[in-house]
């Protein structure tokens, strides 16, 4: 199976809440391309579903790290910051998503909570 399509059955997976089959393609995706952005971002969410908040905001920082104008990427991370009570950091994130891409419809949803 191709690393793309080995990617959608991944995506696939995760979407319909079925986290340990979309792990296991998303991390063959991995071995085989480590560079593969978008799997990497979503095992960070895979980890907050499973209720590893700690992983996935490690994961997610990392990720945001090496690509800072992922605005989904960082989106998801503000996310997960605001859910762990980390408001002013997420709220950053959110100023950032919404200074690299105006028209993000759900960092200005969130961007009310903010100050």
């Amino acid at each position: 199976m191709s690393v793309e399509s080995l990617y959608e059955q991944g995506f696939q997976a995760r979407c319909e809440g079925n986290y340990r089959l979309a792990r296991m393609y998303l991390e063959q995706v991995i071995a085989q391309m480590p560079e593969h952005s978008d799997a990497q971002w979503q095992i960070g969410l895979i980890q907050g579903f499973e209720g590893d908040f700690d992983g996935s905001l490690a994961t997610l920082q990392k990720f945001v790290t090496e690509h800072p104008n992922h605005c989904n990427a960082r989106y998801d991370l503000a996310m997960t910051m605001m859910m762990l009570g980390m408001a002013d950091e997420a709220c950053a994130h959110f100023h950032e998503v919404l200074r690299q891409e105006p028209t993000h419809e759900k960092a200005k949803q969130q961007i009310v909570y903010c100050p």
